[in-house]
């Protein structure tokens, strides 16, 4: 676990792809072959450790930089120690003969297999106990792109092979994109860093990517919002050699084909969820250091709670490096009038469980204060403070000396827990279960159908979103249920009005679904129209959108490592993933008629009214396979989101807050805002009678200007909109 940075020194060429026309360096073609650069490696090492001194909230324990001899690659790491504490466990890595180098963010699993296979059957020598040394030995041993097949795990990394023959760089992201991987050109260079704020050392002046932002590009393709800056795509690598730059794809999820479903009892597959799910809690159990749990109100994190209980107490798995029964672990609480508070049902789980528990409670004071912080290790806008409240959780990890936790992310992904899914699922009968009460029954479903579109407008509206709003549907090859998902996608996009009028005229009458049907292959599209159920198709679009570049953003990884805490996923395990995605829709979501009658306590997005939501039970066959687990109040209870309250009190520690950070002034220097809309929703954003949408209007704004001022971004104008390609 750690944050890097890389340096690549280009050949130029007219011929690539410049996507800053204006605000960026001549375009740069591929690694050039000629013999050393006239460039000072002294300079290079000086400003790569620069950089990722401005990360080393990702890696305090241990840094380092290299040089290549040639000076046109350079590498620089800063390194949290999880596995190997020793020095043999420092970055960057060096193959024996010196040819292959790279800098690893995360975490390999399955350690003692793969490196077993690596000396046993392939002569692979390691020279520490770290997992960051598979990727080097597994691309030595299997080359790019097979060796990302063995790769299983959280991971982003720069590997430098300097053999003649094959002199490149791979620049490579997980699956899921759990693991943040950023890049850009300036001049002759390719900068690549774990966070964006790590090119500002190396000479880089950002810029607003204006249409990335009013598009929400940022949020569905390779755009970020500053300008130039691209992700890599989660399950994609940077193939950089002397040909160029290339973003390639090595994996991607598939769905069941409806058409030809496979055949297998509800106990196999409840049985198949358990097997693979416990699997991954035991390999991420793994470290040299202790390892503790986030535990919320909801089941996701519960399970993962009491399956690492039973198996340090049943099977006696080390917790990390402790031998330990008891499993420490970490929950917040709002303030208990709000409706968002879930601590007491965390506490009752935790008593269940015979476990430790230390809460954080998130005070409006508490989330005025970590504002500013989280925004800036953040590096882009959300709709809720709920990632403030994330930020000020992962204070309590290392307070407690405690490097490591397991997190429940990716469990309302692959097993259909979000309130819009329903939708999608009753779009089309489950043919894969021909025999459950909706596909034999069309009327029924259809009604529920018109229902949970009713149901799920309310919640909409109720929580301040802008989805539903009057908007003409694009006709697309993906068909009916990917442009409606596309609609619950943008539900947290900023309005129009919120834009300057310059970028409202330029946006016209542009309509966003379009820029998420974009950020999916023609490929997929058609897999979406003619192969998958659209609960499928709408699985995968949050999958690929909002699952990778929000949640795992600022509610995962850049939260979580700001106080460099690692965050692990078991939901997110590859092996366990690919089965779930291969069960039928109707044993993830699964109808009941009595189920809107004990699900518990409604929470803050649920209404009474909403019957046909309640009815359709979610994550259906995790609840059965995590049965043994959890208690009988977390088996019954409805999907809870974490989110923050939205009603607050004016004059209070908010209000005071973003009063201070909205000034006509910095609003106006940002360029792309409209003051007036920021002044209407200050009025009507506080209070009792508060507005929800204006006040998500505000903490969108006040992100912005906490970027700017923070990371020196110019004001942006209409010559950032004709430099940006979208």
């Amino acid at each position: 676990m750690c944050g890097f940075s890389a340096c690549i020194l280009f050949a130029p060429s007219s011929n690539s792809h410049n996507v800053c026309q204006d605000h960026a360096s001549p375009p740069c073609n591929g690694i050039t072959k000629s013999a050393p650069v006239n460039g000072d490696a002294k300079e290079l090492a000086t400003q790569l450790k620069y950089s990722v001194d401005i990360i080393a909230h990702r890696g305090p324990d241990d840094s380092d930089v290299w040089i290549s001899d040639n000076e046109q690659v350079g590498l620089a790491h800063c390194r949290l120690s999880i596995n190997d504490l020793s020095p043999a466990g420092r970055q960057p890595l060096h193959s024996r003969d010196n040819q292959i180098h790279a800098v690893v963010n995360g975490e390999i699993y399955d350690y003692d297999l793969l490196r077993h296979e690596c000396e046993t059957h392939h002569n692979f020598a390691f020279q520490s106990d770290s997992d960051s040394e598979l990727v080097v030995a597994l691309y030595q041993i299997y080359g790019a792109p097979d060796f990302f097949t063995h790769l299983r795990g959280e991971f982003a990394f720069v590997l430098y092979d300097n053999r003649q023959v094959t002199q490149r760089v791979i620049a490579g992201r997980d699956r899921y994109g759990i693991k943040p991987l950023v890049y850009t050109r300036l001049g002759a260079k390719l900068l690549v860093a774990s966070e964006a704020k790590a090119f500002l050392p190396m000479g880089w002046k950002p810029r607003w990517d204006v249409r990335a932002i009013s598009d929400a590009g940022w949020m569905f393709d390779e755009r970020t919002l500053f300008c130039g800056v691209r992700k890599v795509l989660p399950g994609h690598y940077l193939d950089i050699t002397e040909g160029g730059v290339q973003q390639v794809k090595y994996w991607d999820a598939e769905y069941e084909d409806k058409s030809k479903p496979e055949t297998r009892t509800i106990e196999e597959m409840i049985e198949g969820v358990r097997e693979k799910l416990v699997d991954s809690v035991r390999l991420r159990l793994r470290a040299d250091v202790p390892v503790g749990i986030y535990l919320s109100g909801g089941i996701d994190s519960s399970a993962i709670a009491g399956i690492v209980t039973e198996l340090a107490r049943k099977q006696n798995v080390k917790i990390g490096n402790e031998t330990a029964t008891r499993v420490t672990c970490f929950s917040v609480a709002f303030p208990e009038k709000s409706g968002y508070d879930e601590s007491h049902i965390a506490d009752r789980t935790a008593e269940w469980l015979g476990v430790k528990t230390i809460k954080k409670t998130i005070t409006e004071e508490t989330l005025a204060e970590d504002f500013g912080d989280a925004v800036f290790h953040c590096e882009h806008h959300h709709f809720d403070l709920n990632f403030v409240a994330k930020f000020a959780l992962s204070t309590l990890p290392r307070e407690h000396g405690i490097k490591v936790v397991l997190t429940g992310e990716g469990a309302d992904e692959h097993f259909a827990g979000y309130p819009y899914f329903p939708g999608e699922f009753l779009r089309e009968a489950d043919e894969a279960l021909p025999d459950s009460q909706l596909s034999q029954n069309a009327d029924l479903r259809n009604d529920m159908f018109k229902a949970v579109q009713r149901e799920m407008k309310a919640i909409w509206q109720k929580s301040g979103a802008t989805a539903y709003e009057d908007r003409p549907a694009p006709a697309s090859i993906a068909g009916a249920g990917a442009t409606d998902m596309s609609d619950n996608l943008l539900a947290w996009h900023p309005t129009a009005a919120l834009f300057a009028p310059w970028l409202q005229r330029r946006q016209q009458e542009y309509d966003c679904r379009q820029t998420v049907l974009n950020s999916h292959p023609v490929d997929v599209q058609a897999k979406m129209k003619s192969r998958w159920h659209p609960l499928h198709t709408s699985m995968y679009m949050w999958n690929k959108n909002s699952l990778a570049n929000v949640l795992l953003s600022c509610l995962g990884d850049r939260t979580e490592m700001a106080h460099s805490v690692e965050a692990r996923t078991p939901f997110l395990d590859h092996h366990l993933t690919e089965y779930v995605n291969r069960l039928p829709p109707s044993v993830k979501l699964r109808y009941s008629a009595d189920a809107a009658s004990d699900t518990g306590e409604l929470g803050p997005i649920w209404t009474k009214s909403s019957i046909a939501l309640q009815s359709l039970n979610e994550k259906w066959i995790l609840r059965q396979a995590v049965r043994p687990y959890i208690t009988d109040e977390l088996y019954k209870r409805k999907k809870h989101p974490f989110l923050a309250p939205t009603r607050w009190a004016k004059g209070g520690p908010l209000h005071r807050m973003f009063t201070t950070v909205l000034t006509p002034d910095a609003v106006e220097r940002l360029g792309f805002v409209h003051w007036e809309t920021i002044q209407e929703a200050m009025e009507i954003a506080w209070g009792e009678t508060a507005d929800p949408k204006a006040f998500r209007q505000l903490v969108y704004c006040a992100a912005w200007v906490t970027l700017s001022q923070r990371m020196g971004i110019a004001r942006a104008d209409g010559s950032d909109w004709d430099a940006t390609v979208p």
